[in-house]
């Protein structure tokens, strides 16, 4: 099994990061304007990039401030049965996000365009939340 990974650091308290990934508010300013979340373990969440269809990605885990898990039950068929997650940790006013898309079935270009974007999600979140 294939794993995107990628770290940032942002200037902003982890709790501000952490609302970011897990509420409409904050998701609509770095993803997609198009969207339904709620910060609910077993709660789907739903993408819309304009492409045809809609990603779900379904809520595993909340760790208030800490940890979010996502499994993806609908999207492009490469992404559906992964899982997305984000691991904050806070030092001296600055806040580590560890971000894994993993489960993937094989390294793909479209694997690697995902990886790009990915990267360019981080960006957005930091430039965001700073």
């Amino acid at each position: 099994m294939e794993s995107i990974e990628h770290i940032n650091h942002i200037n902003a308290p982890m709790s501000s990061v952490y609302d970011t990934l897990t509420t409409e508010k904050g998701l609509s300013q770095i993803w997609t304007k198009k969207l339904k979340v709620r910060p609910e373990i077993g709660f789907v969440n739903e993408f819309d990039f304009d492409e045809g269809y809609l990603t779900k990605f379904k809520v595993l885990e909340l760790v208030e401030n800490n940890k979010i898990v996502w499994e993806c039950v609908a999207s492009d068929r490469e992404w559906v049965g992964t899982k997305v997650s984000f691991e904050l940790t806070e030092r001296e006013h600055k806040t580590t996000v560890k971000l894994k898309h993993y489960d993937w079935r094989t390294r793909t270009d479209f694997y690697r365009w995902c990886n790009y974007n990915w990267a360019m999600f981080l960006y957005r979140l930091k430039h965001y939340c700073e």
